[in-house]
């Protein structure tokens, strides 16, 4: 098979064209020493499962051990991390000496939690029975239990948002919320076509994962900034590093250990989906469509599609992708004033590709 670089065509909002170009390698690299993305904003980061527990406030004690379950500071903090540093930037460029607004640090605050409701209510739709190494909220009170949990962390959010007060950064962030819901039932259906299949793949991975990074990154800019092209900057850039990070996540499940992932490998075939790896592999295999398209529910289907995901060069495929989705994340960073925050984020991207959990 010839071994090359998958892109990603996007040739009108409807279709998107998968193809592969001669491989080139290609680094993204920097010359100066940068300060890491995680300790620069460390600061502004300090208490941050604190405050969200004040939000969380509840009289019921077992609401509340449930609601501050994944609150224990044990996570990566990454959504918070990126909008924490996007706002930094964006304060520089709009010559706002990169100070930190309160409300900024609301979003990237309401940008944890929201992630986190949808965590909660994921684990009860797949059933799963472990997270970030420890047990699911459903495995240890029971679904009905995780899904209020899940609806009143949700609603804490909200409520979090409406007190920053401006309706277009409501608006932006209710988006999110919309495009999460429809994101899991995209991921409930599957497409007979091909192309389609792939298309239909990062439209759900743009709406279950990108979409809370690009609109809470447009949020913190909307606050500092009335340009509509430094939104569209903001925007651009959490989009396409949300896409890679789903895309780097999908790989892990088939080459990094249960143990290191916190949670089963091969967890994505056993739950019916076909990621990048295996729409990739399916081009070289075509005996992989069928089990695709029967989401991988006959005896021997998850092992025989895990194989034949090892034999073809479905993972490096999506690596490529994922590198193509940061390459367009740092030209559209770099769009703004230069700046530690705006670094930082250009280096994020080499952290995203890099990652083993």
């Amino acid at each position: 098979s010839s071994r090359g670089r998958a892109s990603v065509k996007h040739t009108d909002s409807d279709s998107i064209t998968v193809k592969v170009t001669p491989r080139v390698c290609c680094s993204i690299c920097s010359d100066t020493k940068l300060k890491d993305p995680f300790s620069l904003a460390q600061k502004d980061l300090q208490n941050l499962y604190e405050d969200i527990k004040k939000q969380l406030l509840v009289s019921k004690a077992e609401l509340k051990a449930l609601c501050d379950y994944y609150f224990d500071g044990k996570g990566k903090a990454f959504r918070p991390m990126i909008v924490i540093l996007m706002a930094r930037a964006c304060n520089v460029h709009s010559n706002k000496e990169g100070v930190l607004l309160p409300a900024q640090r609301s979003i990237a605050m309401i940008s944890e939690m929201i992630h986190t409701a949808s965590l909660v209510h994921d684990d009860v739709i797949d059933d799963s029975d472990t997270r970030r190494g420890k047990n699911t909220i459903n495995q240890v009170w029971g679904e009905r239990k995780a899904i209020l949990a899940g609806d009143f962390i949700l609603s804490a959010a909200s409520m979090a948002l409406a007190r920053i007060g401006n309706t277009t950064v409501v608006s932006v962030l209710s988006q999110v919320i919309e495009d999460l819901v429809r994101g899991e039932f995209m991921q409930l259906g599957s497409k007979e076509n091909e192309n389609e299949r792939f298309k239909h793949y990062l439209e759900k991975t743009f709406k279950k994962t990108a979409s809370l990074i690009a609109n809470s990154c447009k949020a913190v800019s909307i606050l500092v900034n009335s340009d509509p092209e430094v939104h569209e900057i903001a925007y651009q850039y959490g989009r396409n590093v949300g896409i890679a990070f789903q895309l780097v996540d999908d790989i892990l499940d088939f080459t990094s250990s249960a143990k290191r992932l916190g949670k089963p490998s091969a967890a994505d075939l056993r739950l019916g989906l076909a990621t990048g790896p295996v729409l990739f592999a399916c081009q070289q295999f075509p005996e992989l469509h069928a089990m695709i398209m029967r989401r991988f529910s006959s005896d021997g289907d998850v092992d025989r599609a895990w194989q034949y995901v090892l034999k073809s060069d479905g993972v490096e495929q999506t690596n490529y992708l994922a590198q193509h989705y940061c390459q367009e994340a740092i030209h559209q960073i770099s769009r703004l004033r230069p700046s530690t925050e705006r670094d930082a984020l250009i280096q994020l991207t080499e952290l995203v590709l890099r990652r083993d959990k």
